[in-house]
C-alpha cells in the first residue's frame, strides 16, 4: 500500500479509500444492493490487510447502519489510532423541518448521532455531503468550526458543489478565523471529467485533498458496456450520471486493458491516480477481486500514449452528481 498526506494537512492516508456505501441493511435507505453486516464483514477485513486506513461512509447510507457496520468492525479489527475514519452530514436523517440540512442544529446532532453508531469519540474527516442552499454558509462553517474545537473531527471537508460554492465557503472560514475544509469529494471518472474545468485546478492551487466518489463510474469502466449487475438495475440514482455515448469510452479503457493484460478497472483506476489532483480515489467492494484490482492499481503505470487514448473519446456533458 502507499499513503500520502490529505493535502495540506499533517495526516497520512492510504492512497486507496475503501468507500462503505455498499455496506448496510439492505431493507434500510432504499438499496437494495448493498450488503448486510455478515457479508459486509470480510471486505472490512480484506481492506485492512491490504494496508488501506482510510474508510468513507455517511450518516444516510442505509439509514444510518453502514456507519453501524463499519463501526463495529473496524473497532474489533483495527486499532483506533491507526485508521482514518470519514462520514458525512446533509441529507434527511429523520422527518421534520430540522431532519436534514447544514444548520447548526442539524449538524450538531447528527455529529453525535455519527459518533454513536460508529462507535468512536470522533471521526478523521467530517464531511458536509452537499451544498445547502436554504442555510447561510457562516452558520455552517462555524457550526463545523466548533465540531472540531469540540474534539468530534480532526478535519472538515466537503462534496460536489461548484466551484464558486466551495471557494466562497474557503473564503467564509478564512474571514473569520474558521477551520477549512480540508478535502473536496467530487464526482470524478473517465465518463465524467467536468469537475477538472474548475473544481481541481482550485484544490491544487490551494492544497485541498481531492478523494473522488465512484471512480469506477458506479462499475460501468470495470466490465463490458452491455453487462449489468444488481445495483446498475436498482440504482435510481446512478442511471442518470452517464450517457449511451460513453461506450467508446469504456471501449478506450478495455483496450489497453487488453492490451497490458490486465482488468479494465485497473486500467481506470490507474488513469485516476495519474492525475496530479488526486489524493485517494474512494472504491466500493462488494467482491474480491474489486479491492485486489484497486491495489494492483497503484503499480500500474500507463504510458503518455495511453493516458491520452483513454481521455481522447471524452466529450463536455451536463453537471451530475451535485444532487
Amino acid at each position: 500500500m502507499q499513503y500520502t498526506k490529505l493535502g495540506r494537512t499533517g495526516l497520512d492516508v492510504s492512497r486507496i479509500a475503501l468507500g462503505c456505501m455498499s455496506y448496510g441493511e439492505p431493507t434500510r435507505g432504499g438499496h437494495a444492493w448493498t450488503l448486510d453486516e455478515e457479508s459486509s464483514r470480510p471486505f472490512i477485513r480484506q481492506a485492512l490487510d491490504a494496508g488501506i486506513t482510510f474508510f468513507d461512509t455517511a450518516n444516510v447510507y442505509s439509514d444510518g447502519t453502514s456507519e453501524e457496520i463499519v463501526g463495529r468492525a473496524l473497532a474489533e479489527m483495527g486499532r483506533r489510532d491507526e485508521l482514518v475514519i470519514a462520514t458525512k452530514v446533509h441529507g434527511r436523517m429523520r422527518p421534520g423541518p430540522n431532519g436534514a440540512g447544514l444548520s447548526r442544529k442539524a449538524i450538531m446532532t447528527e455529529i453525535d448521532q455519527s459518533l454513536r453508531r460508529l462507535g468512536t469519540d470522533y471521526v478523521d474527516l467530517y464531511q458536509i455531503h452537499r451544498w445547502d442552499p436554504t442555510t447561510p454558509v457562516e452558520e455552517t462553517m462555524e457550526a463545523l468550526h466548533d465540531v472540531v474545537r469540540s474534539g468530534k473531527a480532526r478535519y472538515i471537508g466537503a462534496s460536489s458543489m461548484h466551484a464558486w460554492q466551495f471557494a466562497k465557503a474557503q473564503y467564509t472560514a478564512d474571514l473569520h478565523g474558521w477551520t477549512r475544509f480540508a478535502t473536496m469529494q467530487p464526482h470524478y471518472n473517465l465518463l465524467y471529467r467536468e469537475e477538472e474545468r474548475e473544481m481541481l485546478p482550485f484544490c491544487l492551487d490551494q492544497g485541498v485533498g481531492v478523494i473522488p466518489w465512484s471512480p469506477l463510474a458506479r462499475g460501468r469502466l470495470a466490465r463490458p458496456w452491455d453487462v449489468t449487475t444488481a445495483r446498475s438495475e436498482t440504482d435510481e440514482f446512478g442511471k442518470h450520471l452517464y450517457l449511451d455515448e460513453d461506450e467508446t469510452i469504456v471501449q478506450a479503457v478495455a483496450e489497453v486493458a487488453a492490451a497490458r493484460d490486465v482488468p479494465q478497472a485497473q486500467v481506470a483506476l490507474a488513469w485516476m491516480l495519474a492525475q496530479p489532483a488526486v489524493t485517494a480515489p474512494i472504491v466500493g467492494a462488494t467482491k474480491p477481486h474489486h479491492l485486489a484490482d484497486a491495489v494492483a492499481a497503484l503499480d500500474l503505470t500507463l504510458t503518455g500514449a495511453e493516458l491520452e487514448s483513454l481521455g481522447r473519446p471524452y466529450t463536455v456533458r451536463p453537471i451530475a452528481g451535485f444532487s
